[in-house]
């Protein structure tokens, strides 16, 4: 016989930072394409249309809170109560499991393989890739954003990360990667929102309204 237990998986910190990333990311992706390609303008009077004014300001809003979100997500990696999450994004590390996770996605293995972190071998190796991609977006972002201003934090922010600038070719090249990472996060977000849904629809866990009640629900074989 079976017994379905409840087990915490998600603290209310994770929570609320992974929907508040989530979210920043979505108007983020928005804005952005909207700012490279402008699809539409407003109606009315020259003198009053600033739609391009509004969008960026969001852009640039959003892209300020991604940045501290980053920074609570690290933070959270190293002085969270709930998990030692740093170790957790090593779970590639362990050869073997990671070989039996891929061969359970491959439909190889029926049963998901046991693992002891928070996190799978090959999920923990996609939220690395997650959080560099964040860097990345979050450093040209700043670059490109402190081009135009010569005073206050945006500046002092453009003139530390200068160097990075001219080692990348200028500011051209900066756009341009800002963009390309764009499209990783779009193929991160279908890749991830399609395994969640098939993780939950294999294993009956309750793997996507874990990350609203913070609970898993598991077999316990008597």
């Amino acid at each position: 016989m079976e017994k379905i237990v409840c087990k915490k998986e998600w603290s209310v910190a994770m929570r609320i930072n992974h929907w508040a990333m989530a979210l920043s990311i979505f108007i983020l992706i928005a804005t952005g394409f909207y700012i490279a390609n402008p699809f539409t303008v407003s109606q009315g009077d020259t003198v009053h249309k600033f739609l391009m004014g509004h969008v960026r300001y969001g852009h640039i809003l959003f892209g300020v809170f991604l940045v501290f979100l980053f920074l609570w997500r690290v933070y959270l990696a190293f002085f969270s109560r709930f998990h030692a999450d740093w170790k957790d994004f090593f779970a590639w590390a362990d050869v073997k499991a990671s070989v039996e996770q891929v061969k359970f996605y491959l439909l190889i293995r029926k049963d998901a393989p046991e693992h002891k972190m928070l996190y799978g071998p090959m999920q923990s190796l996609a939220y690395i890739g997650l959080m560099f991609m964040v860097f990345v977006i979050v450093v040209t972002g700043l670059i490109l954003m402190g081009a135009g201003y010569h005073a206050g934090f945006t500046a002092l922010c453009y003139k530390i990360l200068r160097p990075i600038e001219n080692l990348l070719g200028g500011l051209a090249v900066v756009r341009y990667i800002h963009h390309i990472f764009t499209w990783f996060f779009i193929l991160f977000i279908v890749v991830h929102i399609y395994m969640a849904f098939w993780y939950d629809a294999v294993l009956k866990q309750g793997t996507i309204s874990s990350m609203v009640s913070g609970v898993l629900f598991e077999r316990e074989k008597k």
